[in-house]
């Protein structure tokens, strides 16, 4: 792995607030909640080789994360920022209104995303449609007609005759959370695709496509449990007909206590997400702010860390993390591939969504 590359461009750049007085000695990180226990790691690991101050990681969210990362340059904004998305293309302009305009993006991986119960509970078995009909805001008419209605179905079995009898009810995460933006877009639109007169709208009317695909219910069904996936986890053992939205590194940290859902005849494993079967998976990344290479210390070697054999080889840390977590070490050499054009990252690289 060639590692030093990304070192190399992120240490490319002439300090734009370099005669600012050195206010922060440690690297500040926000972002995914996903991210955030292999971010964790890297800055325990990196903070005791002693060199540099054990960066500071905070789980806000995917889009409260970027927020925060483009809300300007200087020692009190973040340095790193993580996501469970890509950044999107309104994210990157207002990061360059702010006069954040030169970012290195590094993805690290896929992680799928569960659709998890209580093991007390039956496994289900779903497919992409039932979970548009159950948690988008506005469906197709029961009555056949290519008209919407707001959503009516109470219950598993209102959506698809073959599933339980229980009330919809989904724990998941809010509107800030990346993995919230790529259920909606993996999940519910990719439902909301096998519905033919829908789909069709995609090409008449792309602003009232996405609006009815990515609606989510807000009569109760869905219900916004913040950014602390470990709460969701708790509130399905405790009630097990509820129904719970999260990464996938915690479906296998907790599976003694909660089971994933089959999509489309695919259970979340890492063998289906690392081979792309799996549905419903994402991929994941983290941003670096190279304004603030050279006055806040470590950012370089920070970034080098986290990309290491050291951490991702067979004897590092973080080797055990795939049976824990989130699929990343196989697309780490992507990173270095764009760390090697230079480490920008351009408008024309955007994904139009996240």
């Amino acid at each position: 792995m060639k590692k030093t590359l990304i070192a190399a461009a992120v240490t490319t750049l002439s300090v734009s607030f370099a005669t600012q007085a050195q206010a922060r000695d440690y690297i500040a990180v926000v972002g995914s909640s996903t991210v955030f226990p292999f971010s964790t790691a890297v800055a325990e690991n990196f903070g005791r080789k002693g060199t540099f101050k054990t960066p500071k990681i905070e789980s806000t969210g995917t889009g409260g994360g970027i927020k925060l990362f483009c809300a300007g340059v200087g020692v009190d904004n973040p340095d790193i920022a993580n996501a469970s998305r890509r950044m999107k293309a309104s994210e990157f302009d207002q990061c360059a209104e702010k006069g954040v305009k030169e970012i290195v993006e590094v993805k690290i991986g896929f992680d799928g995303i569960a659709i998890a119960s209580s093991k007390k509970a039956k496994a289900m078995d779903l497919i992409l449609k039932d979970l548009f009909l159950a948690l988008a805001k506005d469906v197709p008419n029961p009555d056949g007609s290519k008209t919407l209605v707001a959503n009516p179905y109470k219950t598993w079995k209102d959506v698809n005759p073959a599933l339980p009898a229980t009330k919809i009810e989904v724990l998941g995460p809010p509107p800030t959370s990346g993995t919230r933006d790529a259920f909606a877009e993996l999940a519910l639109e990719g439902g909301c695709k096998q519905i033919d007169f829908i789909k069709a709208m995609e090409k008449e009317d792309k602003k009232k496509f996405q609006a009815v695909c990515m609606g989510v219910r807000e009569d109760g069904a869905y219900i916004e449990a913040g950014e602390n996936d470990n709460l969701i986890v708790q509130k399905l053992q405790a009630n097990p007909n509820a129904v719970g939205i999260f990464g996938f590194s915690f479906l296998e940290q907790n599976q003694e206590k909660v089971q994933g859902a089959r999509i489309d005849g695919v259970a979340p494993t890492f063998e289906t997400i690392s081979d792309g079967k799996y549905p419903v998976s994402r991929s994941l990344y983290f941003y670096v702010k190279k304004a603030h290479v050279g006055t806040i210390p470590g950012i370089p070697e920070f970034v080098t860390e986290f990309t290491s054999e050291a951490a991702w080889g067979p004897e590092g840390y973080l080797a055990d993390k795939p049976k824990k977590g989130s699929c990343l070490l196989p697309w780490m050499r992507q990173a270095n591939e764009i760390m090697a054009k230079g480490g920008a990252y351009e408008p024309a690289d955007l994904s139009p969504s996240g």
